[in-house]
């Protein structure tokens, strides 16, 4: 069957996120220097962003939230106004970061809205993702955006059939092996990996290497090509 939708990722797959969380991870351990070791912080604001997710989601201002936590449960309730000010600053730097598309991914998002029905499927919060889209210039582009709370199999079929033919003939590209390419495989979609340097612990898995519709590519300008030789 013909591949008719092609379903892409936002955060590190179309513009730098990772990046940036963990620059501000940095400001808010370097905040909490005095507090407690880099490592002990780091390990607990990671099980506080973890315990907060089914509440805040994924997102700038989740993780805002879940530093102030943090900081409060190892101070004692005893850090600092000027501290809380800060840890707020580095929240808003976050969603205030100008948005840039990585290299390459302007042409290669065109060449794929030519050829399929394209659909941004993405995580976070919908405020700040809408915001992104619109800052990188590639809205256009896009004949559907999904953001949702989690990306599991249902996700893909829901989305594939609701603005596509199906997941059959759908395939889904991202830089997260836990989101982007097992549910999408699982829902019976092609996935390919574009991986990018950094990756937050929560999305890390094992690559599917041995199933017959994955792909790993080294950037999204060699998707077109991989969808042709798939159609073949």
């Amino acid at each position: 069957m013909p591949i008719t939708t092609v379903g892409l990722d936002a955060d590190d797959t179309l513009w730098h996120n990772e990046t940036l969380f963990r620059l501000t991870h940095k400001r808010f351990v370097d905040l909490m220097s005095d507090c407690a070791e880099e490592a002990t912080l780091e390990s607990r604001l990671a099980e506080v962003e973890k315990r907060n997710l089914r509440l805040y989601g994924y997102g700038a201002k989740g993780f805002t939230l879940s530093m102030i936590e943090t900081a409060l449960e190892l101070s004692g309730g005893k850090v600092s106004n000027r501290v809380i000010s800060e840890i707020l600053a580095a929240g808003r730097d976050l969603l205030a970061h100008p948005m840039e598309p990585l290299s390459g991914v302007e042409a290669a998002v065109a060449t794929l809205a030519e050829q399929y029905r394209l659909v941004l499927i993405t995580k976070g919060d919908l405020l700040h993702q809408e915001q992104k889209l619109a800052a990188s210039g590639l809205g256009d582009h896009f004949a559907a955006v999904e953001i949702v709370s989690e990306k599991d199999a249902d996700t893909y079929r829901r989305v594939f059939s609701r603005h596509g033919t199906g997941p059959e003939q759908a395939a889904m590209a991202g830089n997260s092996v836990r989101s982007d390419i097992l549910p999408a495989l699982e829902a019976g979609s092609y996935a390919a990996l574009i991986p990018y340097p950094l990756v937050w612990a929560h999305e890390a898995a094992e690559a599917p290497t041995d199933h017959p519709r994955y792909a790993q590519l080294e950037t999204l300008a060699d998707m077109p090509a991989w969808l042709a030789h798939l159609e073949e």
